[in-house]
């Protein structure tokens, strides 16, 4: 099983949509006895939170966000977490909107040391 979640902070490798969660945005995660959480904030996003389970290489979460228009907006994500070349881990997510229409896939990466802030 890849190591854990806990502590570290992932970043998206490309834009969604105009209002979504972007390369700016950055997610902290938490993991704990087969438990995930991350709290993530960065380009549109003012505040957004994710809460789930992990078995072995998959995380299944739902997820909650403010968006800086005064929007929230809420769904659920499947993703594979697997390790760089590097060491760095990935996650390939596919996740689809509870709150509205829509669906699709995306790549977060953990950050290298000093990108964390950015």
């Amino acid at each position: 099983m890849p190591r854990s979640l806990d502590g570290l902070v992932l970043a998206p490798v490309a834009d969604q949509a105009p209002g979504q969660v972007g390369t700016r945005t950055r997610f902290a995660y938490h993991e704990q006895d087969g438990l995930i959480w991350a709290e993530y904030t960065g380009g549109d996003i003012v505040r957004g939170h994710l809460v789930g389970t992990r078995e072995g290489d998959r995380l299944d979460f739902r997820y909650v966000q403010l968006k800086s228009d005064g929007t929230t907006s809420s769904g659920h994500c499947l993703s594979a977490v697997t390790l760089l070349p590097d060491g760095r881990v990935r996650l390939e997510e596919s996740w689809a909107w509870e709150s509205q229409e829509g669906s699709g896939t995306s790549v977060v990466e953990e950050q290298a040391d000093g990108e964390a802030h950015s």
